[in-house]
């Protein structure tokens, strides 16, 4: 599910995002900087080992809210063009989860603004991400599963 634009692209992959293609997509002659934001898997989440990850979405929904932080970018700061990129389903770690473009003719709007981008998809964009451990699951920002037993001590 997509949404294009002559001055965004705002996606839902459930395939590898494509750094190269979101980049490519904000690039212009009028511009002098691009600034990126790569939001991956990593392999703990709060001090334990996460295994994988899994998003889900109200789709519908989260590709409109995508679409309302770019017109809010563009009212808030002088920049041209912003590509926001968004996996769902099944995710190893190391895996782009999130990719966010945004040209602009200077780096200060456009530094500024993929700040605003991913720190407002984070708070407004209806994606659930669920981690994975070895001993159970847990939706992000939830409570974590228990944590395994320490091992006994030999007296």
């Amino acid at each position: 599910m997509n949404s294009i634009s002559d001055n965004h692209w705002c996606d839902l992959l459930r395939a590898p995002l494509d750094a190269s293609a979101a980049t490519d997509y904000v690039r212009a002659g009028q511009d002098g900087a691009i600034v990126t934001f790569d939001g991956f898997v990593r392999n703990e989440s709060h001090g334990r080992p996460t295994l994988y990850l899994e998003y889900e979405a109200y789709e519908s929904m989260a590709v409109g809210k995508m679409r309302e932080i770019c017109v809010e970018m563009h009212e808030r700061y002088p920049i041209h063009r912003v590509a926001i990129l968004h996996r769902l389903g099944h995710l190893e770690i190391g895996e782009t989860s999130v990719f966010i473009a945004v040209s602009a003719p200077h780096r200060a709007a456009a530094f500024d603004a993929c700040r605003f981008a991913i720190d407002t998809l984070k708070r407004t964009v209806p994606i659930w991400k669920k981690e994975f451990f070895e001993d159970g699951a847990v939706w992000a920002d939830g409570e974590l599963p228990p944590a395994p037993p320490a091992p006994k001590s030999a007296s």
